[in-house]
């Protein structure tokens, strides 16, 4: 079976995360982005695991499924063109923050369990060390290598750890604030034990295989998703049995694993290095130039995650390898909309074109990655048209994220699109 995977999110009950974040509403968003396994997340947290106990059951080895009532009414308001399965995979993020050495370290983790009784041993064990009540990314105060043993230990061998995000600066295993420059020197002598890797929204695959050290791990790529709306940003396709295991095998072996759909890297809020306050984006090279100070204030810079791989990088951009996965880089359909309307993401005009056009044509993974071009002649929407043809062929315009501001990535330039009229004026739904 051929489907999507999402398996990094997080519930209401992390920081910084909508009230929406809760089962029903990800399975529901779920579907209409196309994602088929969508992470649980949080699954530390004691609130977030009564949901999980209480509103889903198990579907497949290792995979849960909304209970049937509640299924029921949640797909009842998906649109038939994006009706399909949505399974939930026990999974969450912890931040460790810990001295080794001379240097703190603060990295993020993903781990993964089968059920729900060995993600309760893994709970009980660090419940036992740390605070794990009070957010659902909990952070405490352990050493990455010593959280790896606890999954292993406490949860079982089919549980595995992926370290998250990798390159993001302030809270990542390759990060430019880690102190790591591998990740056998995170997880030392259970390093053998990590098989994939989370390269994170401001990198690409390509930009990851300029480092040989890496080659040796998936390169996994998810949404990190704060609110549903996000589910699917970035994901995995898989072609496999659709159970925990064959996911999982599929993950440490290639095999079954057909790639990753990414942002253009440009558009994650670490790409470039930079200073906010100051307004100040810069390229590494200008960076460097300027000894990592900003040329504003001269406090010391951001440093991206372009700078990061290029200073670990020992192979030149884009050389091909044959191992390598496929990927492809996308913009989300809302922000699609948006520059052609000329109005906000968040607008009710983008919102109803939106839901136009997953009701015509289906789930917005599908619609942006596989749809053939003539399909989308049941929408009279040449400029639709025209900018996926163009996302599909990486003609777009890119303005680079730094310093926690997200990028923004175009297909038109704003004289093509002035002589224009709405686009719900185009669609014509035959």
């Amino acid at each position: 079976m051929r489907y999507y995977a999402d398996l990094h999110i997080h519930s209401k009950y992390s920081r910084a995360t909508s009230p929406q974040c809760d089962l029903e509403n990800l399975a529901y968003w779920g579907r209409k982005k196309g994602i088929t396994v969508i992470g649980t997340g949080d699954f530390t947290h004691p609130a977030w695991m009564k949901e999980i106990k209480k509103n889903l059951v198990l579907a497949e080895p290792g995979l849960y499924q909304l209970k049937p009532d509640l299924e029921k009414e949640v797909f009842k308001k998906v649109p038939q063109a994006c009706q399909g399965p949505v399974r939930f995979m026990l999974s969450v993020e912890i931040s460790t923050i810990y001295k080794r050495g001379d240097k703190v370290r603060k990295i993020h983790h993903l781990i993964y369990a089968p059920t729900i009784e060995q993600a309760e041993k893994i709970n009980k064990k660090l419940d036992s060390i740390g605070n794990i009540k009070s957010d659902g990314r909990p952070i405490i105060g352990l050493d990455s290598r010593d959280l790896l043993e606890i999954v292993l230990q406490e949860g079982g061998e089919d549980c595995f750890l992926v370290p998250a995000h990798i390159w993001t600066p302030w809270f990542a295993v390759l990060g430019s604030k880690s102190g790591f420059d591998a990740v056998e020197d995170c997880y030392v002598d259970l390093a053998e034990h990590v098989f994939a890797i989370e390269t994170g929204l401001s990198s690409d695959p390509e930009m990851n295989w300029t480092v040989s050290g890496l080659d040796k791990y998936r390169l996994i790529s998810n949404s990190d998703a704060h609110s549903p709306s996000k589910l699917g940003r970035e994901s995995n396709l898989f072609d496999t049995e659709l159970n925990y295991y064959a996911l999982r095998k599929a993950l440490e072996t290639g095999k079954g694993f057909e790639g990753t759909v990414e942002f253009f890297p440009e558009e994650g809020k670490y790409h470039m290095d930079g200073h906010r306050k100051c307004n100040v984006r810069l390229h590494p090279k200008d960076s460097k130039k300027n000894k990592d100070k900003c040329p504003t204030c001269g406090k010391p810079l951001t440093l991206g995650v372009l700078y990061r791989v290029n200073e670990l990088a020992d192979r030149k951009q884009g050389k091909e390898i044959k191992s390598n996965d496929p990927f492809k880089s996308l913009i989300p359909l809302p922000e699609v909309i948006s520059e052609i309307n000329q109005v906000g993401v968040a607008s009710k005009r983008v919102q109803n074109d939106y839901e136009k056009v997953i009701h015509t044509l289906g789930s917005e993974l599908d619609i942006l990655n596989d749809l053939p071009l003539e399909e989308m002649k049941k929408l009279n929407s040449p400029l639709l048209t025209e900018a996926i043809t163009r996302m599909r062929k990486g003609n777009v315009i890119r303005e680079a994220g730094y310093d926690g501001e997200f990028g923004v990535i175009k297909v038109f330039k704003q004289s093509e699109l002035k002589k224009k009229t709405s686009i719900s004026n185009l669609f014509d739904v035959k």
